[in-house]
């Protein structure tokens, strides 16, 4: 459990703008950048990381997009796409790390 940048998690002032409100509660990445129990800080506010768990693109839900700020999977899909421009193409067998943090 340790004290970690929110930079280090959260990859730019968007994605911590909408956590800061609440919009984001995981964020899917390439590998881990916490563990769990590590806390992280937004403008004075604490987040707590709660579970950190590798899977596959394949995997992934329309809840877990939900929970990443989109409406649904398709959706998802779709900013992964706009994000990371012609260099990404969703590949349901890619391991991903989901990581899942709550205010405290």
């Amino acid at each position: 459990m340790a004290q970690i940048d929110a930079d280090t998690l959260l990859p730019n002032g968007h994605v911590k703008e909408l956590v800061a409100d609440g919009e984001m509660t995981q964020l899917t990445r390439g590998q881990a950048y916490a563990d769990e129990g590590d806390h992280f800080e937004i403008d004075g506010d604490t987040y707590a990381v709660t579970s950190v768990e590798e899977l596959t693109l394949g995997e992934l839900t329309d809840e877990d997009a939900q929970r990443e700020g989109s409406a649904d999977l398709d959706a998802y899909k779709k900013r992964l796409v706009r994000a990371h421009g012609g260099d990404f193409e969703w590949d349901d067998n890619a391991d991903v790390v989901r990581h899942r943090f709550e205010p405290q």
